[in-house]
């Protein structure tokens, strides 16, 4: 708590994250105590102020109301859950906190002292929480400013690489589009059949088998620094792939039926979701030079799939990483 200042807020997630405890509970303890904790700063966000805020502080969200807990309110809410050990554990350094500033019992006779001794007394009071407020900012609420500002740099420099990534990708298509005609016709003149496609393009794909197709996938996976690539299955038109990437994370890819003219539905996403539950993998992608009907794409969302159709399979191929492998 005392790295958190007090003209910061979070939100109701954010509250439950940090107790340790679901967010429906929360929202009880708002249910149950809403005038309390408004008179100690919290406030729900509506209309035109929802608007400005979203504006100043760049969250995406697409809630008509947005709760906010100013620290006061958090520490209310520690006063009030129950069942969360960080809850008993902010009581504690309450606690602390009021010994340390108060380390001597009360006097009850103050009043009787003449009043030069009471301002003394004040001025000094006054010193010490001087002293206590200056050793706060300078041992928690300055770090915390400068690890803010690190992260901040190392967001930028992630978005400025993802940027070049797409700058690189849309000169290396551009290439390829200049020269259309002459590749099909080299293509033509070549036989298929374990023939090597072009990186990048996915023209000579609808006739490879399913085999030929996931090793065409295994190429740029290979390059995105993934480990350990097998086909594990593969048959007339699919088949099935798996890896590690290069954080250690497991992966299994479905190099799918290539037929142009119809969409990959969501039965065939719903059967992928299956394989990966059944490798217990921790990144799972569709590879398809057909488009994925809505109901896929949905499924897919819902299941962590990240759906590669046959643009996204030419920006892959061209240098592109995925975002799932970065």
């Amino acid at each position: 708590m005392s790295l958190l200042p007090d003209g910061m807020h979070v939100t109701t997630s954010m509250v439950a994250t940090y107790f340790e405890v679901a967010e429906t509970v929360i929202r009880a303890v708002v249910f149950d105590h809403r005038e309390e904790l408004e008179g100690n700063g919290y406030r729900v966000l509506t209309g035109p102020e929802l608007s400005y805020f979203k504006q100043l502080s760049g969250i995406r969200t697409h809630t008509a109301s947005l709760a906010l807990f100013s620290r006061r309110t958090v520490l209310n809410v520690a006063m009030l859950l129950r069942d969360s050990n960080v809850a008993r554990q902010v009581r504690a350094y309450l606690l602390d906190t009021e010994y340390t500033v108060r380390n001597r019992p009360v006097d009850n006779s103050v009043h009787n002292l003449p009043a030069d001794l009471l301002a003394a007394l004040a001025a000094g009071l006054d010193n010490r929480i001087d002293q206590r407020v200056t050793h706060i900012l300078g041992t928690t609420v300055v770090p915390l400013l400068n690890a803010l500002i690190e992260s901040a740099g190392e967001q930028r420099k992630g978005l400025l690489s993802a940027r070049e990534d797409i700058h690189r990708a849309q000169r290396k298509l551009a290439q390829h589009e200049q020269k259309p005609h002459r590749l099909e016709r080299a293509r033509a003149r070549r036989p298929l059949t374990g023939s090597r496609p072009l990186a990048g393009s996915t023209a000579s794909t609808d006739a490879m088998t399913g085999r030929e197709f996931a090793q065409h996938v295994a190429e740029p996976l290979r390059r995105d620094g993934c480990t350990d690539v097998e086909i594990d299955s593969g048959g007339d038109r699919d088949a099935t792939l798996t890896a590690r990437t290069a954080d250690g994370r497991g992966l299994v890819a479905r190099c799918g039926d290539r037929t142009p003219h119809r969409a990959v539905g969501d039965g065939e996403m719903r059967e992928f979701v299956r394989t990966k539950a059944l490798h217990r993998a921790d990144v799972a992608v569709y590879v398809a030079t057909r488009p994925f009907s809505r109901e896929a794409h949905d499924v897919a969302a819902q299941a962590g799939v990240t759906a590669v159709h046959r643009g996204l399979l030419e920006a892959w191929s061209a240098g592109t990483v995925l975002q799932a492998l970065r």
